[in-house]
């Protein structure tokens, strides 16, 4: 059985996957402190409450954009699971895809990793937007080549930056506003309209500046823990698959395994 590790800036989410399938997924918040031990602990229990024995996991594979936090996942599978880890981007696991940008090695394992997993999934040219502590958009052509992408401040990033610096407005809740109107009646509804409808707009609006660069109709599949909350208001996404980054180590760990 396979665990598939995705360490990311806010959250690392452990999933089991057997035959290409997800059976379960957990997570937990980004540490770097925190020890193989102590993951080994808390992940242990959880797979145990579930029905599923630690025992039967025999390969690794981690995507990780926290450096820091690598020792300690590699001492995880090694000591607890008794195999090396394979390393998204790191050979035997390598891309295996063009990345046709400026600076290939720059670009971020849970990035490539959603690439592969969409371009397998889903034909033709893609957008994928990934919702995360940044929002990322990223384009696939129908070859299958990484061609370029944004980075723009996560929504959360966006409201504490707000909070912080404004020192009489509250901290709100990431929800959709409570009213249909668009004018704001009083702090807190400015506060939603402008974070919440003004997170759509920006979105919207790269992705339609972006379809009219690549000049081909592209699908847009949106992914990360806010996928489904702007799903519901906006007509962008052509599919939400918030297990994309997961799927996509599934894939690397399958073509490890037939090299």
């Amino acid at each position: 059985m396979l665990l598939a590790i995705d360490a990311g800036n806010t959250n690392v989410v452990f999933a089991l996957v057997e035959d290409g399938k997800i059976l379960s997924r957990w997570r937990i918040a980004t540490d770097p402190r925190r020890t193989g031990d102590e993951y080994a602990v808390w992940l242990s229990q959880l797979m145990q409450l579930e029905g599923y024995d630690p025992k039967a996991v025999d390969k690794v594979i981690v995507s990780t954009v926290v450096p820091r936090a690598m020792h300690n996942l590699e001492v995880l599978s090694q000591k607890y699971f008794g195999c090396d880890p394979l390393i998204a981007g790191i050979a035997p696991v390598d891309y295996g895809m063009d990345i046709d940008v400026d600076e290939p090695r720059s670009l971020g394992a849970d990035r490539a990793v959603n690439a592969i997993a969409a371009h397998a999934k889903y034909s033709g040219d893609l957008i994928i937007v990934d919702f995360g502590t940044a929002t990322t958009f990223d384009a696939i052509d129908f070859n299958g080549a990484y061609k370029g992408g944004i980075i723009a401040p996560g929504i959360n990033l966006s409201l504490d930056a707000l909070v912080s610096a404004a020192a009489k407005l509250p901290r709100i809740a990431i929800e959709p506003p409570r009213t249909l109107s668009v004018i704001g009646r009083n702090t807190e509804d400015q506060m939603h309209i402008g974070v919440f409808w003004g997170y759509v707009a920006m979105m919207e609006g790269l992705i339609e500046r972006i379809r009219a660069e690549i000049g081909r109709p592209a699908k847009v599949i949106a992914t990360g823990g806010l996928a489904v909350l702007f799903d519901d208001h906006t007509h962008i996404f052509d599919a939400v698959d918030v297990d994309l980054t997961l799927e996509g180590l599934a894939i690397l760990a399958e073509r490890a395994k037939a090299k």
